[in-house]
C-alpha cells in the first residue's frame, strides 16, 4: 500500500459555533508560521453582470478594515519580516501570510478583523476598479488569454465556469460598489471560511487565541453550492480568433470529470502522459499550470520533430465538471491545420493503443516525488492543507494518491477513449495578425 503523502504534520481540527472551520498542524522546529485563510467562494459563485467579483472583493480585503487602513495590512506583515499574498479562482479564494513564528498575533488578527468587517468604500471601489481593468487589458495582450477564455465560453453554456475569475469586460465596467458589497457580505462569512496555521506554533495557546479572536464574530456565510448542470455536449464547437501575435496557437478542450468522480486518477494520469505533469502531485511550488516536459508524449511529437514551440495538456481540479485541454504553439511555417493533424495522432494513438510501460512507471515516479515534497515548508503546508480542505477534505489527498498510484494502463486508455471523442470536443484556434506580442 502507498503510504501517506509527504510529511504531513498531525492535525488538531475543530469547529467554532459561528462556522468557521480551523485546522492547526504544528512543525517542531519551524521558524516561520503561515496563516491561511480560504473561502469557498470564487467566480462559480457570480452571475452575469457581476462577473470578476469575487476577484474584486480579494484585492478589497486589502484595502481597509476597522483597525487596519488602506495598505496598514502590507506594512503589517513586512514589519515583522513576513509575506503575504492572496489569489483567486473558480471555487475558491486564499489569503495567506508566512511570518516568523514570533509574530504568529499579527496575522490572526488581520484576518479576524477582515474576515466580516472590511469596509468596500465606494471610493476604494472605484480606485481598485481601475487596477482591476488594467490587469484584464493586461491579460487581453496574450492570445493564450483570449484563446482560453473563448474555449470556457464555448465548452460551457449553463454552469458558471464559462467565465474567467477576472469577470468580464462590461462587467469590471459597471459594477456598482453596492453589489460588490452585497456579494462580499453574502458570500464571505464563518460557515465558508477555512482558517489554517502551520509551521512554528504551540497547539493550545494558538487554538485558545483563534477562539478568543474569531468566535464572536457572526455566523454568516450563504450556501455556495452551484445549482446549474451543464446539458452533455453534442457535437464538436469551434472558433477562430484573429489578432496581434506572432505565433498560431492551438486549443482542444474536452468535458472532463470533477475532483471527486471515479474517472478522476485515470484523467490525471492521462495529463501526466500527455503534458508531463500531475497537476495535483507536481514536485513544482504552486497549484497552477504545470510547464512542458521533454518525455510527455506530446513534447515528443510536436516539439521534438519541429511542429511546435510548446506543446502540454491541462486537466484542472475543480469542484464540478470541468475542461481537460491540450495547447500548442506553431513553429515557424507550422500550419494551423498541420498542427491539429498531429494533435488528433498523437490523441487517437493513445486511445487505440493506451500508455506504454516506461509511461506508466515514469508518471508514478513523478507523482511519488511531488508527493514527498508536498509538504516542505510552513507555507506549502498550508496551501496544500486549505486546497483539499476547500475543494473536498484534507484526508481525501491520500485516498486520491493511492488510486494514482494502483491505476493500470488500460483504465488510463479506456478514459482517453471515453475522454478524446472527437464529436464532443471544442477547439480554438488563434492566427496571428502583424504586430502586437506573443510570448
Amino acid at each position: 500500500m502507498a503510504r501517506p503523502v509527504g510529511a504531513r504534520p498531525r492535525l488538531t481540527s475543530f469547529r467554532l459555533p459561528n462556522g468557521l472551520r480551523v485546522l492547526l498542524a504544528p512543525v517542531a522546529g519551524s521558524p516561520t508560521t503561515s496563516v491561511w485563510v480560504w473561502y469557498r467562494v470564487g467566480s462559480k459563485n457570480e452571475h452575469p453582470g457581476i462577473t470578476g467579483a469575487s476577484h474584486w472583493v480579494e484585492h478589497m480585503l486589502f484595502e481597509g478594515s476597522p483597525r487596519y487602513g488602506k495598505g496598514a495590512i502590507d506594512r503589517a506583515i513586512v514589519r515583522v519580516g513576513g509575506e503575504l499574498n492572496a489569489f483567486t479562482d473558480t471555487d475558491f479564494t486564499a489569503y495567506f501570510s508566512t511570518v516568523p513564528r514570533d509574530h504568529l498575533s499579527v496575522p490572526l488578527d488581520i484576518e479576524s478583523d477582515r474576515m466580516t468587517r472590511a469596509l468596500l468604500t465606494d471610493r476604494e471601489v472605484e480606485r481598485e476598479r481601475t487596477v482591476i481593468h488594467s490587469e484584464r487589458e493586461g491579460n487581453e495582450n496574450y492570445p493564450e488569454f483570449r484563446v482560453e477564455e473563448e474555449t470556457y465560453q464555448l465548452a460551457f453554456r449553463h454552469h458558471p465556469y464559462r467565465w474567467d475569475a477576472l469577470g468580464r469586460r462590461e462587467d469590471i465596467e459597471r459594477l456598482t460598489p453596492e453589489e460588490l458589497r452585497a456579494y462580499y457580505q453574502k458570500f464571505y462569512g464563518t460557515r465558508n471560511a477555512l482558517l489554517i496555521v502551520a509551521g512554528g506554533f504551540e497547539t493550545q495557546p494558538t487554538a485558545a487565541e483563534i477562539r478568543r479572536r474569531f468566535q464572536e464574530l457572526p455566523a454568516s456565510g450563504a450556501t455556495v453550492d452551484v445549482a446549474a448542470r451543464e446539458p452533455e455536449q453534442r457535437g464538436e464547437r469551434r472558433s477562430e480568433l484573429t489578432g496581434p501575435g506572432t505565433t498560431p496557437y492551438l486549443q482542444v478542450a474536452w468535458r472532463a470529470p470533477a475532483l471527486d468522480d471515479a474517472a478522476t486518477p485515470a484523467t490525471m494520469l492521462l495529463d501526466a502522459i500527455l503534458g508531463g505533469e500531475c497537476r495535483l502531485f507536481s514536485a513544482g511550488p504552486g497549484w497552477g499550470r504545470a510547464g512542458e516536459h521533454p518525455s510527455a508524449r506530446l513534447s515528443r511529437a510536436l516539439v521534438e520533430p519541429g511542429l511546435a514551440v510548446r506543446a502540454t495538456s491541462e486537466w484542472r481540479p475543480r469542484v464540478y465538471p470541468g475542461l481537460f485541454t491540450l495547447q500548442a504553439l506553431a513553429a515557424p511555417r507550422v500550419t494551423l491545420d498541420r498542427l491539429e493533424a498531429a494533435v488528433d495522432a498523437v490523441i487517437d494513438r493513445l486511445a487505440l493503443h493506451g500508455p506504454t510501460a516506461p509511461e506508466m512507471e515514469d508518471a508514478r515516479t513523478r507523482i511519488r516525488r511531488g508527493a514527498g515534497l508536498a509538504y516542505e515548508g510552513a507555507s506549502r503546508i498550508g496551501f496544500r492543507l486549505g486546497y483539499f480542505g476547500t475543494l473536498h477534505s484534507p484526508a481525501f489527498e491520500d485516498r486520491l494518491y493511492r488510486q494514482l498510484l494502483s491505476v493500470r494502463a488500460d483504465a488510463v486508455r479506456a478514459q482517453a477513449r471515453a475522454l478524446f471523442r472527437h464529436d464532443t470536443r471544442t477547439v480554438v484556434r488563434f492566427t496571428p495578425t502583424q504586430g502586437g506580442r506573443d510570448d
